[in-house]
């Protein structure tokens, strides 16, 4: 079958990649999607049992640094499109072990943008109707400041385009011009691999995007991350850790709203240009905690607020950001993109999602699908 265009996303059977995955496979039968994914701990395939078997999609196991396989790749499936998601992304994690994140973060970005030149620069059309899309964090920028504790309204609430509530717990916000100030390994090695990707689009003329997301939550997030940690511990009646005093600011935005953003910038954003993706949808952690609490509580039938006592303070993590706020007006304003759920709708769906597909969390807890997957692949 001849697709009208051939994509790799890379990452795809992540939190993340998976829904591109599934939204670009069910959304464009003529286009073949490839998920690329070197399957770690935080890959897992039965997030796309429901498109494994469409004829547009097919799987490929493989590491982003591995330079000649991705370049054969590239050439056997005419790849026209990178959607780039494969990363190493969780701070504590990249805190105990930085050169995991310099290599996958870095190089790995780095092998993709030259097989991606080396290729497309082979053919009589060289990058035209060609794309390598970016996707990073707001985490490069640094932190913004706490001018606002309380959140108190106003001057400090303010109101997307879309009408659609902002609580905001300080005066300024990520641009897509706001200078970039790393302060963990994990946003260091993004911010590495942003710089690589715009300077293929400086030095070689590749159509490059880059977008920087706040924090994403929905179903299939692993369960090393807040809110699918929380809910599952609470459903265990297992302490909930919370760092410091719980009062460090993240924007927080649905994951299918992240996916619809990504199709939308994909076909429609500017080369060379950056978007920033945010929920208008600043909370303090201890504020989602106390949410996520009741509304697990209130969905297993337990009194409305039952497990508070199970929060936990602990040591904060070293360098830790206070507050994170993202300005979504300019893809607002070029693209018509906004989110479509308040928070509270969306923590309503993943709770519910995540109670309803207890399987799937027990295995990925019991670390069962890795073994899987290593038996699996050791075999062929």
């Amino acid at each position: 079958m001849n697709f009208k265009r051939n994509i790799v996303i890379t990452g795809g059977a992540g939190f993340i990649g998976s829904h591109v995955v599934r939204l670009f496979v069910n959304k464009y039968p003529d286009y073949k999607i490839v998920n690329l994914d070197k399957l770690t701990y935080a890959g897992n395939l039965t997030n796309l049992k429901d498109v494994e078997d469409r004829p547009n999609y097919k799987f490929v196991r493989m590491d982003i640094c591995d330079f000649d396989s991705f370049l054969k790749l590239m050439q056997d499936e005419k790849i026209d499109g990178i959607i780039h998601l494969a990363a190493e992304s969780h701070v504590d994690r990249s805190i105990k072990d930085p050169f995991t994140f310099a290599m996958t973060n870095v190089m790995g970005t780095l092998s993709l943008l030259q097989a991606a030149k080396q290729y497309w620069e082979s053919l009589p059309e060289k990058y035209e109707g060609k794309r390598f899309y970016h996707i990073s964090t707001d985490e490069v920028y640094g932190a913004l400041e706490m001018t606002n504790p309380e959140g108190v309204e106003p001057p400090f609430t303010t109101t997307a385009s879309s009408g659609k509530h902002h609580l905001a717990y300080g005066t300024d916000f990520f641009h897509e011009t706001t200078k970039y100030n790393p302060h963990s390994p994990y946003s260091a090695s993004k911010a590495g691999s942003d710089h690589f990707v715009r300077a293929f689009h400086d030095t070689y003329g590749m159509p490059t995007i880059v977008t920087n997301c706040s924090n994403n939550y929905g179903p299939y997030q692993f369960p090393e991350k807040l809110i699918p940690l929380f809910i599952n511990n609470i459903r265990h009646r297992k302490p909930l850790p919370v760092y410091g005093k719980g009062e460090n600011v993240r924007d927080w935005l649905y994951v299918v709203d992240h996916a619809r953003a990504i199709d939308t910038i994909f076909h429609n954003g500017k080369v060379a240009e950056t978007y920033n993706i945010g929920g208008f949808n600043e909370w303090k952690n201890i504020d989602i905690i106390r949410l996520v609490i009741n509304t697990v509580d209130r969905l297993l039938g337990r009194a409305e607020g039952e497990d508070m006592n199970l929060i936990t303070y602990v040591t904060d993590r070293m360098g830790h950001d206070m507050r994170y706020a993202i300005d979504s007006t300019k893809l607002q304003r070029e693209l018509g993109w906004e989110p479509s759920l308040q928070f509270e709708e969306g923590i309503e769906k993943t709770v519910s999602w995540y109670l309803e597909n207890q399987d799937w969390l027990d295995n990925i807890t019991s670390g069962a699908y890795e073994k899987y997957y290593e038996d699996m692949y050791s075999k062929r």
